[in-house]
């Protein structure tokens, strides 16, 4: 009905829907007319009929629930992504699993049901992600935590070298005694953002034996912030690898009759909502987190295009941004 409406062929109104740049522009104009006209609409499945393809996108984050919906920096990586996908014909499905994905999820994930796959706070347990590397593009965020697909593509910033921004600034404010709060022992990103803690505080001749684990949750930073309390009861500031996590840090400090920064500087990392949503404005370590969903769905749409991206690893920079906490 278009092609009769605009007198072109079937072949041609399916060029200018697709947004093919080998129509001459001023068929492009008669065929967009007709499709006002008609009030035409593309039919979704029918076109997954016609090229295979489902024009879904997964977002798979291999957390629970809970950790998902109570971490902004969820929030933001997904306002980066659906920005991007905005100007495509892709959606995007939402996949919360635990960290050891179910059956379900690979089933699903694996039956033709997206074309591709975004992956956020992965483990080294996760090794389900092997097999779907396999059978679909995988994009993550974050250095891939499984060796055999660290040569595949993701979006990340320099952890070590934000964390060693975030030390270096405590030792510059003569800091003697300074402790991390890490996340999993499991996860890339919180490995070296340890690395980053050590390294510096070794360079200035401290004692790098101040080190509690918590799993990017404010409660287990609660518990973390009074285990080194308990062990270094001298201790004058503590890094700790999230936002989140250092605001549960700061509810212990309190709790202890210590102020902040006065006897413990805090510094956090990410930046995210959590770092000013408290009556102590965290210093933190500023991550784009919002432009690495925005590149994370960019290069898994090239990826999709036949294009291959310009980077299959993209690393975007830090920056200390400095408040009250330190």
């Amino acid at each position: 009905m278009v092609a009769a409406e605009a007198g072109v062929s079937r072949s041609t109104v399916s060029r200018v829907v697709n947004g093919s740049p080998k129509v001459r522009p001023e068929v492009v104009d008669t065929v967009t007319a007709a499709i006002a006209r008609l009030n035409y609409v593309p039919n979704r499945a029918a076109r997954s009929l016609a090229s295979r393809q489902t024009y879904a996108l997964a977002l798979l984050v291999p957390e629970d629930v809970a950790r998902f919906f109570g971490d902004p920096y969820f929030a933001s990586i997904v306002k980066g992504i659906t920005a991007r996908l905005e100007a495509s014909d892709y959606v995007l499905n939402l996949l919360v699993a635990s960290s050891d994905p179910t059956r379900k999820t690979r089933r699903y994930l694996q039956g033709g049901n997206v074309d591709g796959a975004l992956v956020v706070s992965h483990h080294s347990a996760d090794q389900d992600l092997l097999d779907l590397s396999r059978s679909m593009p995988l994009v993550f965020g974050g250095r891939p935590a499984l060796p055999d697909l660290s040569d595949g593509y993701y979006v990340d910033v320099d952890n070590v070298a934000g964390a060693t921004q975030a030390t270096r600034h405590l030792v510059v404010r003569g800091r003697q005694r300074i402790a991390t709060i890490t996340g999993p022992p499991d996860m890339p990103a919180a490995i070296d953002r340890l690395e980053g803690w050590r390294r510096t505080v070794v360079e200035a001749g401290l004692a790098p034996d101040a080190i509690a684990c918590g799993d990017f949750t404010r409660h287990t930073a609660a518990l973390a912030m009074g285990e080194l309390l308990d062990r270094f009861p001298d201790l004058d500031a503590v890094f700790v690898a999230s936002d989140l996590m250092a605001r549960g840090a700061l509810e212990t400090l309190a709790a202890r009759g210590r102020r902040v920064p006065e006897d413990v500087a805090v510094v956090g990392f990410d930046d995210s909502p959590a770092a000013v949503s408290g009556q102590i404005r965290l210093t933190t370590v500023n991550q784009p987190s919002e432009q690495m969903g925005y590149a994370m769905a960019d290069m898994v749409l090239d990826i999709l295009a036949g294009r291959e991206p310009e980077e299959r690893l993209c690393i975007m920079p830090t920056e200390l941004v400095i408040r009250d906490s330190a």
